[in-house]
């Protein structure tokens, strides 16, 4: 299970959308998270469907890789689906048993729900699987530079997202290790009821925690010794510009956004 989660990880194919401008990945998928909460019908969710297809496909990162990644949460998809299928109240009812029932209008929630779910993941993962954890950083600093006049830390806050962005496969990795050396000490991660499963998880996050404090620390020391301040005063090495391509991207993200909300509300 912990190798199928790919969140955060940066997934090199050398695709236009790579190479976009980061603001406009992380403007395009605020915009696309916000038009799927939208719909009122299916209509919708076709048209964001056939455009995240279309987004995937040029981006060269495999479909098996991405759907990977939405495994971890398929428990977490199906009880918000089956909360909105059986205590979702209305008039159609379609099957009743005590106080359990399927209406029509709960049927269709739990099915928009799902739908909702599945985009939601999968195009935020499109984003870090094409941009790397530095230009996230840069992208969510530029973009949200304006809020610097109210005293709001923005470069604290993208780099503490670049940072938690890192530290998902490195710790996935720890989880791991510690897995198999407890599997070679005889723990069984497979058989048992509830109660011993829950303990097993409990020794395999004790240690992941204390080693995620000691990186966070080292962390810490690392940046003290290196006189880090924040950003003020800071240049890049490679400073975000705009450039033609980034443009036709804002342009083909507000004829989404536009025919996608008139279609999922209004027809």
């Amino acid at each position: 299970m912990l190798r199928d989660i790919t969140i955060g990880q940066y997934y090199p194919t050398g695709s236009i959308i790579h190479k976009l401008d980061p603001r406009v990945k992380l403007a395009g998928t605020f915009l696309f998270i916000i038009s799927i909460f939208t719909f009122e019908n299916f209509l919708g969710y076709v048209v964001s469907l056939i455009y995240l297809g279309t987004v995937i496909f040029i981006s060269g990162v495999p479909l098996k890789y991405i759907l990977k990644g939405v495994k971890p949460i398929i428990f977490l998809i199906v009880f918000t689906a089956a909360i909105h299928l059986f205590f979702t109240s209305g008039d159609d009812v379609l099957w009743k048993f005590y106080a359990l029932k399927i209406t029509f209008t709960g049927l269709k929630k739990a099915a928009f729900m799902v739908i909702r779910l599945l985009f939601l993941i999968t195009g935020s993962s499109i984003m870090t699987y094409t941009t790397t954890p530095n230009r996230l950083t840069e992208g969510i600093e530029k973009s949200f530079g304006p809020l610097k006049k109210l005293h709001i830390p923005v470069h604290e806050f993208a780099l503490m997202m670049s940072l938690a962005l890192r530290f998902i496969p490195i710790l996935m990795e720890e989880a791991d290790k510690i897995i198999k050396a407890q599997s070679s000490r005889g723990a069984d991660f497979e058989e048992g009821n509830i109660f011993k499963k829950i303990s097993v998880v409990v020794s395999i996050l004790i240690p992941l925690l204390v080693s995620a404090m000691e990186r966070a620390r080292d962390l810490a020391l690392a940046m003290d010794a290196r006189c880090y301040h924040g950003g003020e005063g800071r240049t890049k090495m490679k400073p975000l510009r705009y450039t033609e391509k980034d443009y036709i991207s804002y342009c083909i993200i507000f004829v989404y956004m536009v025919s996608s909300v008139a279609i999922g509300r209004f027809i």
